[in-house]
């Protein structure tokens, strides 16, 4: 990880830093609260020999400078503190005044200076004055020489004994501020581990690279999503439907050949989002005057009738189980042009069904009759129901969530979709930050405490599609009432060799999303470069 990569980790997970900086502050507060105060008491000797010649006084002086260094251990020795503690009973025991005792030498000099640290600041006084006592007869004792009665060093106090004004610890400001940076460096470090440890997708570019497929569309996320998920009324100006808008001119692209007539909409896992991204990609259809139809062929958990407030008793396994006419069961939803084919009731079967031959039938009839179909289906890593409909549809989309949809997933289930010959056409992150790198905001006149007025939804009411009066849909292989036998004869290898005869392979594949050299672009204003292969 380089610079710019550690610097987005922080901005991703800031609250990690700030949990580790407040960690480390309220404990160094803690500790200084509890620590209780010591107070100091120094005092500074000089150490010289006796020597009168100029010779004599810089060979003393030598000899004091090495003798100096010594003197630091006496000063720290059982000895002398058994001598303070005799003469100052101050209620401490030897040991007790040995590790109060610090000594330090003057560098380049003849001074020893020695500190008395306690919680008493009268007793560290008092202490460090019966030191200054001892110290230089225990040295006297020490270099006098046997049958001298002079020693050959002299100690003087050249300093007094001083007590300090504060307490020499604790220290508040250095210990936060050491607080500050050490909980900096964990949280840093934290944060950078979790950014190298997650594999989730949080931008287009990881969605780009694990499916192979190009990102039409990132589907910010919405607070107001979960009470109104559709983008119809007051969301109909919000950056969740421009988005919608935008991922349904890009998918008007990605075949300029041949457009698409029907689109599987799938995701790795449930919880992705794709129910609703298909019933708001049916509304943006709509709202650009084409006759959208919304098959819910998510036969194990469906959603869109509960979505858009349609009943969903009687659907589409009705229909393939000949138990029901296809007219009698698309609703409309508005007045839009939008139709939906709930699912009915959950089969025991949903593979089975969506991969039997009603279902090409009942798909190549509703091609003839709208312009583009949309089918939801469940998941591709649980279940293979996606992975069957994508054989017989035009297309597949997939939807995936920021920050939960990890890069195995996604490669899952984009190889799903290879393996039965599916072509996934692109990919949708949904529920990105809104105010993520690289997006956009979308203007309009209306101010956020502000809502849109719009034309009123239709009743949601039953209503069937403007169809002949009399015998199939136009081009349909149905007869005059579409009666789907439950058992065929015919082959799944023959099936699919008519199926391929009439179905047109894309010839352009169109990235909508590319890197450049001023960074990410994502859009879909201009097309260039689009050729035939």
């Amino acid at each position: 990880m380089d610079l710019r990569d550690y610097l987005r980790a922080v901005r991703k997970r800031w609250w990690l830093v700030a949990g580790a900086i407040a960690v480390s502050v309220g404990v160094a507060v803690a500790v200084t609260l509890l620590t209780p105060p010591k107070y100091a008491a120094s005092v500074t000797f000089f150490v010289s020999t006796r020597g009168t010649e100029v010779t004599q006084a810089f060979q003393g002086g030598q000899f004091a400078q090495q003798r100096v260094k010594s003197y630091v251990d006496v000063m720290t020795s059982n000895r002398l503190a058994q001598s303070v503690a005799v003469a100052e009973p101050a209620g401490l025991t030897a040991e007790d005044i040995q590790e109060e005792i610090t000594a330090q030498v003057v560098p380049d000099t003849v001074l020893v200076q020695a500190t008395v640290t306690d919680t008493d600041r009268a007793r560290a006084l008092r202490l460090a004055q019966r030191l200054a006592v001892q110290f230089p007869e225990l040295i006297s004792k020490l270099e006098t020489p046997p049958g001298s009665k002079s020693s050959t060093v002299g100690v003087q106090i050249i300093a007094e004994p001083k007590l300090a004004d504060a307490p020499v610890s604790p220290q508040p400001v250095r210990n936060v501020g050491l607080a500050i940076a050490l909980g900096l460096i964990i949280g840093v470090g934290a944060a950078a581990l979790r950014e190298s440890l997650d594999s989730t997708i949080r931008t287009p570019e990881a969605l780009h690279n694990a499916a192979s497929a190009p990102v039409l569309s990132a589907i910010p996320f919405d607070r107001k999503a979960e009470k109104s998920p559709l983008i119809t009324e007051g969301s109909s100006q919000s950056t969740r439907a421009e988005a919608m808008r935008q991922l349904r001119t890009n998918l008007q692209f990605v075949n300029v050949d041949r457009p698409l007539r029907s689109l599987v909409v799938s995701s790795a896992l449930p919880g992705e989002g794709k129910s609703t991204t298909v019933c708001n990609l049916g509304i943006a259809f709509a709202e650009a005057g084409k006759r959208v139809i919304i098959i819910d062929a998510d036969l194990r958990r469906p959603r869109i009738a509960e979505y858009l407030g349609l009943e969903g008793a009687v659907g589409l396994t009705n229909v393939l189980a000949g138990q029901a006419n296809v007219r009698d069961v698309v609703q409309a939803w508005g007045k839009s042009g939008l139709w939906v084919l709930p699912s009915g009731y959950v089969p025991p079967n949903p593979s089975e069904l969506l991969g039997s031959g009603n279902m090409a039938d009942l798909l190549a009839a509703l091609g003839a009759a709208f312009d583009v179909i949309i089918i939801d289906t469940p998941p591709l890593l649980p279940v293979t129901d996606a992975a069957v409909m994508s054989t017989i549809a035009d297309g597949c989309l997939l939807v995936s969530r920021h920050a939960k949809t990890t890069v195995s997933q996604a490669q899952t289930a984009a190889a799903a979709l290879a393996k039965v010959g599916g072509k996934l056409h692109g990919c949708v992150l949904n529920m990105t930050p809104a105010k993520s790198a690289g997006s956009y905001a979308y203007y309009s006149y209306n101010t956020e405490n502000e809502s849109v007025p719009s034309e009123p939804v239709a009743p949601l009411r039953p209503r069937t599609p403007d169809m002949p009066s009399a015998g199939p849909l136009a081009n349909s292989p149905f007869r005059t009432e579409y009666t789907p036998t439950v058992a065929r004869t015919e082959s799944r290898s023959s099936r699919r060799s008519r199926l391929a005869e009439v179905v047109d392979t894309p010839t352009t594949d169109l990235s909508i999303y590319r890197k450049g050299e001023d960074g990410p672009y994502q859009g879909s204003a201009s097309v260039p470069g689009a050729k035939r292969q």
